[in-house]
């Protein structure tokens, strides 16, 4: 095979798997009522004066499934990782101790629920996108090449529609995975 289609093919494989990591990033930022570090991932603190992730300023634990346990590795950053937490808008009330601040994680609603789930199957719509976009632009690279006969272009475009499959399949079955992580009460 003519190493630019090959070249096309990898970078095409690397597109697919970043949409793929990207879902599996916003996955876990949607919990599914059990308690997790993940959900306070995206939780940024103002640490003197530059916002910092609140994992880089403190320990984050999950001792039973519906507790979140946050012990700053300084006393004086629990008003900013307090803040953080409330700023981040996910739905909680964090409960500063004085040593900790302990977050009750509420169970879910059937109708958040319904909500969270729709969340995820946009989730993967916009993963699939980024796949389809990927495959698009394999498909015009491999056009593009002048010094390739025809029949090795329509070979190439049959690989790049294989790999697309294959990557929206990989997409569906975590989004059945997701739902039903969702659904369980």
């Amino acid at each position: 095979m003519n190493e630019d289609i090959t070249f096309i093919l990898d970078s095409t494989k690397e597109a697919m798997d970043m949409a793929i990591k990207h879902l599996e990033k916003q996955f876990s930022n949607i919990r599914a009522g059990k308690a997790s570090p993940a959900m306070l991932g995206n939780v940024m603190v103002n640490y003197y004066g530059s916002q910092t992730p609140l994992t880089q300023v403190a320990n984050v634990n999950t001792p039973d499934g519906r507790t979140i346990s946050v012990q700053p590795w300084e006393k004086k950053m629990l008003q900013e990782i307090e803040k953080g937490i409330q700023i981040a808008n996910l739905g909680f009330n964090p409960m500063n101790n004085g040593d900790l601040i302990i977050i009750n994680v509420p169970p879910l609603t059937e109708e958040r629920r319904r909500d969270l789930a729709k969340q995820a199957k946009a989730e993967s719509e916009d993963a699939k996108i980024g796949v389809r976009s990927a495959r698009k632009d394999a498909n015009n690279e491999i056009k593009k090449l002048e010094d390739v006969s025809e029949d090795l272009q329509k070979n190439a475009e049959l690989e790049v529609q294989q790999l697309t499959d294959k990557y929206v399949k990989r997409i569906d079955e975590a989004l059945d995975l997701k739902e039903k992580e969702i659904m369980t009460v």
